[in-house]
């Protein structure tokens, strides 16, 4: 399942990532994708913040927790696809799920 999770994430290298919107993409559960990205943050591979609340917002809710990938993330993440491309168990699903 972490293939799914590093496809979603290398979709855009470079961005920010909330859990939510990881879990969305990747179709799955947060109780695969929360402590996925604890592993990833103690391995280096995620670096994280939260997102500034802007004054007077109408939006009423917590600031959220976002992640980035590092250098090293995007290293090991881009390993991982594509040994699981030349696996034929991982092909046809990473094919059909276009990020």
């Amino acid at each position: 399942m972490l293939v799914l999770l590093a496809q979603a994430l290398m979709a855009d290298p470079v961005g920010r990532h909330w859990g939510y919107e990881l879990g969305k993409t990747s179709g799955l559960r947060s109780g695969i994708v929360y402590p996925a990205l604890s592993r990833m943050l103690e391995d280096g591979w995620l670096s994280d913040g939260w997102e500034e609340q802007w004054e007077g917002s109408s939006r009423k809710r917590p600031p959220r927790r976002y992640y980035e990938l590092t250098d090293r993330g995007r290293r090991e993440l881009g390993a991982l696809i594509a040994d699981a491309t030349v696996d034929s168990r991982w092909r046809q699903i990473l094919s059909t799920r276009a990020v």
